[in-house]
């Protein structure tokens, strides 16, 4: 099968698309013919070994969580899925960059129909991201929640889930951006200079939470406008957990294939939208990273291997 493999930490020109070895389901796993799979920016941190003291690497390295496909293969020993059901869900193995992955048969769920294969395949991390962040701050009907990075990944399905909560939403985005907040009523707000006025301009008041998807300041920015420490959560700003006490709750705090089911449900459902950006062949994946790096993306990309 072709696979993404890198033998050292470094830009984009470290990653190489391989033949290696088909892997093989073991004790309680699933074989996976990958039809979609998510990339995320945490990936091009591991990758440059910005990580490497938390997610350190073993060389040579796959990548990947996110993942939807169709099953080839299943241990004796599982009894949930059968050959040929389509399925979504995550590898812990940084594999899903490939052709095949074999997945613990825990880590699945059904993927329903409706769902196309692109938004399946990259649904895990920000899905469960966006979920996390706003079970941390818990918004309540009628408060005010801000999130940076609103038209990015997570940011555009936690602007969503906060404001299922009743809650008033605003999100920090570029203007291109703008029109899609509003049609999710979402309030939108300019990003950069200035930004802070422009917050308390839209909110109008208290502001009782703060989502921080991006980094770069932003838990800070939080903290100026008065948020609370533990109204405030960052999947990006490891060192304001540390430093300020605020929380710093992502995909792995609640990761388990019941709750993707029930992320899932909701796209089905129609009541929750993962927007895609663009998509790539397996064997573009430097592009596709050149691309996500950029960070001006809305929503997400996805590799078709």
């Amino acid at each position: 099968m072709k696979a993404v493999r890198f033998d050292e930490y470094g830009g984009v020109d470290v990653l190489q698309v391989r033949e290696v070895e088909d892997p093989v389901a073991g004790p309680g796993q699933v074989l996976v013919a990958v039809r979609a799979a998510g990339i995320n920016p945490g990936e091009i941190a591991i990758r440059e070994g910005r990580l490497h003291e938390r997610f350190p690497a073993t060389f040579p390295s796959g990548e990947g969580s996110d993942l939807a496909g169709v099953v080839q293969a299943v241990d004796a020993g599982v009894s949930a899925f059968a050959v040929g059901d389509e399925v979504l869900g995550w590898t812990e193995q940084r594999a899903s960059h490939a052709e095949l992955v074999v997945v613990p048969a825990d880590q699945l769920t059904a993927k329903p129909a409706s769902v196309s294969w692109e938004v399946a395949g990259s649904l895990f991390v920000v899905g469960l991201a966006a979920y996390a962040s706003v079970q941390a701050v818990a918004p309540q009907a009628g408060e005010t929640v801000v999130v940076s990075a609103a038209g990015g990944g997570v940011g555009s399905v936690a602007v969503q889930l906060a404001r299922r909560t009743g809650a008033r939403v605003i999100g920090l985005a570029g203007e291109h951006n703008h029109d899609w907040l509003r049609r999710h009523d979402i309030v939108p707000v300019t990003y950069g200079d200035g930004q802070a006025e422009r917050i308390r301009e839209a909110a109008g008041g208290r502001i009782d939470a703060f989502i921080d998807t991006f980094g770069g300041g932003y838990v800070d920015l939080a903290i100026g406008l008065g948020v609370a420490p533990q109204r405030i959560n960052t999947i990006a700003d490891f060192e304001a957990v540390q430093r300020l006490g605020v929380h710093g709750q992502g995909t792995h705090a609640i990761a388990t294939a019941a709750l993707l089911a029930e992320v899932v449900g909701m796209v089905a459902g129609g009541s929750l939208e993962i927007p895609i950006a663009r998509t790539f062949p397996l064997d573009q994946v430097r592009d596709a990273y050149r691309e996500l790096a950029g960070r001006h993306i809305h929503g997400k990309i996805v590799l078709l291997p």
